[in-house]
């Protein structure tokens, strides 16, 4: 039988999940002068945020200024909204407005808080560059908010498993779960966040919301549970737009990470890389930033468009790789496939606008950039057969796809794979990035209930309170889990202080 602890002192502001809303949200109700309990599940802070690419996008920066770029929040909603109508689903205009137009302020404070960043960069279709790039990883939001977490006295605990809501009437008054030592534990607060993520590692809940098919794609976060979700849900909340998510092909992490990835994410490197992607040329800074590579990349649609392939461990295409071919993939032999290029591809995609991914620090990475830095997923050869040995596919079956794509290829706009050396990058795999259903919020962030009153007590920042709000094109989860979190701890902070 495990042991029970009764709940220790109440605190003012319970925050439950400690990556980027997490941190986010429990800094800035310390900042208020709330009593703040900041509970992770996992070993150690981080989440999703830690994970990510870790671009924001966001208007009216010092490094826009410099640039001369003359942009503004209004102008980015629109833009933001045009994007997400290509779904053709429901959004949440009100919470859009409310991250373009405080995420400035957001992007400052992470400034403040000793984050370098460089950028912006172009993201088409946006009107205007505004992608900016955390240096040297994504990690540096982590290492520079629980700096800031524990100098303001947030009490953070590691290795709590958030179970289920504690409730007096209507209203939350803290959480019960497990602790690190298997303990039972109730710990009340007089307001509630939850910044527990999303759902893409709950199997039972991408079954629900999304379809069984997506269940056979692996989670970027296996540690997304959606146990915000579920506890709110028990008390009458509700999931809007549960069935977005972002299955897609990408590549794995290194199984073995270069020893720059090991580095810690030090103010003093950071400012290094800054200072030299400001002053040196690119040539030079680049290979050092690309070295940072920590996070799943995903190609872009544009290189299958100029007539890249995927074949399988067989050595055969299965399906239009200008489709969606992600819940396909993961139903070829091992899960696994290959992309297969030639020169006139791989010279196409080594310079901008044609950039094969995203990347931390750079913001794009190129096909020179792969070749050097991710040399465990770089085939070549001068001939198919040569390209068939280094991928471990039959020679004659690759031979064969690459024919007969090319006499469907001749003439049209996507090319014909003929000019050696033949390419190829791999394996890749289908992956589940996120899941975009969040709880229902209004403009304060609290939770609503089915009626759509709010819980008293209980809010919501980050993934699991998106709100039916859509965030397609990069850096914008980023921008919203920073900026919902600390919007939320403000929010919780003034809630508290009224109950006392």
């Amino acid at each position: 039988m495990r042991a029970s602890v009764q709940g220790r002192e109440p605190c003012d502001v319970l925050v439950v999940g400690a990556g980027g809303a997490g941190l986010a949200a429990a800094t800035e109700a310390a900042a208020g002068g709330a009593r703040v309990v900041l509970l992770e599940k996992n070993p150690r802070p981080g989440g999703t945020t830690a994970l990510s690419v870790g671009s924001i996008t966001v208007t009216r920066t010092p490094h826009q200024l410099r640039q001369g770029i003359k942009d503004s929040p209004a102008e980015h909603a629109l833009d933001l909204a045009k994007i997400n109508s290509r779904r053709g689903l429901p959004d949440n205009p009100e919470l859009i407005r409310l991250l373009t137009e405080n995420v400035p302020d957001t992007f400052r404070w992470l400034m403040e808080l000793g984050l370098e960043f460089v950028g912006p960069l172009p993201e088409p279709p946006h009107s205007q560059s505004r992608m900016h790039c955390v240096l040297p990883t994504s990690n540096a939001y982590i290492a520079r908010l629980a700096e800031r977490a524990a100098s303001l006295g947030v009490d953070l605990r590691c290795g709590f498993t958030a179970q289920s809501l504690v409730t007096e009437g209507a209203r939350v008054t803290g959480v019960e779960g497990v602790d690190a030592a298997g303990r039972h534990e109730r710990i009340h607060a007089a307001a509630t966040v939850l910044t527990t993520g999303d759902f893409s590692g709950s199997a039972a809940m991408v079954e629900k919301y999304i379809s069984a098919d997506a269940t056979k794609a692996i989670p970027v976060n296996p540690a997304s549970t959606g146990d915000g979700h579920r506890m709110a849900l028990a008390l009458g909340a509700r999931i809007l737009n549960g069935q977005v998510a972002l299955v897609a092909i990408r590549f794995p992490l290194p199984k073995r990470p270069p020893l720059m990835q090991s580095l810690p994410p030090l103010r003093l490197v950071a400012r290094l890389m800054r200072i030299a992607y400001e002053r040196l040329p690119e040539a030079i800074v680049r290979p050092f930033a690309m070295a940072f590579i920590t996070s799943v990349l995903q190609p872009s649609q544009a290189i299958y468009e100029a007539g890249a392939i995927l074949v399988n461990r067989e050595g055969r295409r299965f399906g239009d790789e200008t489709g969606d071919l992600a819940l396909a993939l993961s139903q070829q032999p091992g899960g696994a496939a290959f992309m297969l290029f030639d020169r006139r591809i791989a010279e196409r995609f080594s310079r901008w606008p044609d950039f094969l991914s995203t990347a931390p620090g750079a913001g794009y990475a190129y096909v020179p950039d792969y070749r050097r830095h991710r040399r465990d997923l770089w085939h070549q050869g001068d001939t198919l057969e040569a390209l068939a040995r280094s991928l471990g596919v039959p020679g004659d079956a690759l031979r064969k796809t690459v024919s007969e794509y090319n006499e469907t290829a001749a003439g049209g706009k996507r090319g014909v794979l003929a000019e050696p050396p033949f390419c190829a990058l791999g394996p890749l795999n289908t992956w589940l990035a996120f899941t975009d259903g969040g709880l229902a919020i209004d403009s304060a962030l609290r939770v609503l209930d089915r009626e759509d009153k709010p819980i008293p007590g209980l809010y919501a920042a980050g993934s699991v309170g998106q709100g039916g709000m859509l965030l397609d094109g990069h850096g914008h989860h980023i921008a919203w889990a920073f900026t919902s979190g600390r919007f939320a701890g403000r929010q919780a902070g003034a809630f508290a202080r009224e109950a006392r």
